[in-house]
């Protein structure tokens, strides 16, 4: 059947208010997307991560009365009278299928590319790591997991050992294995994130060679040559005691998961211990690397 849409642009800290909102004023299901165009796939494992300006959209049943949605909204203290609003009308599709024509394989760097199960791998001589998309843990689509990929594919992985430190579905993990790593470890706080990537590395033939911990199941002095954290910026600057001494000396450190604009504090937290790079940007995001001292 048809369905009726609503959506209301606000910002990211109102977002999640005005989606329960919509709930309550029979809505049957709501998303978030971003002002851009790109939907917000890959937040912190059990949180909810929403940048800038974000549009929430209400899904309704086709017999519903807009009106009557619209006046129990314009109760809410964070919209009142005359609020900004856009509604359409919904053709009833093969919802599924739609949602997996969207996906497409993506190449990152030179040698690497994150394909969907259901797509031909474009490349068959390629570093190939079949992932399919959803929601809650990152499937490269981000600019943030898009630069930590490039990143990777542009190091030389040969024989070792990688941590990615908020695995989420293990995309990091899993390419850096791919792409020639001895062996991988995935830490992260959500026992969710750690079975997705138990199960995507499995998928692609590597669960041998990749330890996966919750942070207090985590062996002491762990160490590695290369570690990646694509989390947020708190956390980063909060761990960066625990992150630093990660990377064995001369090792590789790349973090992620920063606006432009934070980039400069996350650079000071790990600055007496890494010689960090020019940082990298994309899409108002950015990618800090380093090397430690």
């Amino acid at each position: 059947m048809p369905w009726i849409q609503m959506k209301i642009n606000t910002t990211g800290a109102q977002a999640e208010e005005l989606g329960d909102a919509l709930i309550e004023n029979g809505a049957v299901s709501v998303t978030f997307q971003d002002t851009h165009d790109n939907p917000v796939f890959e937040p912190l494992p059990g949180e909810t991560r929403l940048w800038g300006d974000t549009d929430v959209i209400g899904l309704f049943d086709a017999e519903t009365d807009m009106q009557d949605v619209i006046a129990g909204l314009e109760h809410h203290p964070l919209l009142g009278n005359g609020f900004h609003h856009k509604i359409e009308q919904i053709e009833d599709k093969d919802w599924e299928r739609e949602w997996m024509e969207n996906f497409h394989p993506m190449r990152f760097g030179q040698r690497l590319w994150i394909c969907p199960s259901w797509r031909d791998v474009p490349d068959p001589d390629a570093v190939n790591v079949m992932l399919d998309p959803g929601l809650a843990f990152g499937t490269g689509t981000h600019p943030t997991t898009s630069m930590c990929l490039s990143w990777l594919d542009g190091l030389d992985l040969a024989g070792k050992t990688v941590i990615d430190f908020g695995c989420g579905s293990g995309i990091l993990a899993i390419s850096a294995l791919k792409l020639g790593a001895a062996q991988a470890i995935g830490i992260d706080i959500d026992p969710q994130a750690i079975q997705a990537s138990r199960d995507n590395a499995e998928r692609n033939g590597v669960s041998e060679r990749l330890s996966l911990y919750l942070p207090h199941e985590q062996p002491e002095n762990l160490s590695a040559d290369v570690v990646v954290a694509n989390i947020l910026a708190g956390p980063l600057r909060e761990l960066a005691p625990l992150i630093s001494v990660l990377p064995v000396s001369g090792g590789h450190l790349g973090l992620s998961g920063v606006l432009s604009s934070q980039a400069e504090g996350v650079c000071e937290a790990y600055a007496d211990k890494f010689t960090l790079d020019p940082v990298a940007e994309k899409e108002e995001w950015c990618r800090i690397t380093g090397i430690r001292r």
